[in-house]
């Protein structure tokens, strides 16, 4: 599960370089709502993940 966070984490990354540079107005804009999406969707996954694992060790 922390693969997918870490995978989600370089997504909004990637998304947040084009989205923030000001590349284009159009392109932008979705990028940002990209790097949005993909930094909620690794948070949850590294609380979930988190979660998972303290139960699979305990």
């Amino acid at each position: 599960m922390l693969k997918w966070a870490f995978i989600f984490l370089i997504i909004a990354i990637v998304a947040g370089l084009f989205g923030f540079s000001g590349v284009e107005e159009a392109a932008a804009t979705i990028a940002k709502w990209l790097a949005g999406i993909f930094l909620v969707l690794f948070v949850g996954a590294v609380a979930i993940g988190l979660a998972i694992g303290a139960k699979l060790t305990s």
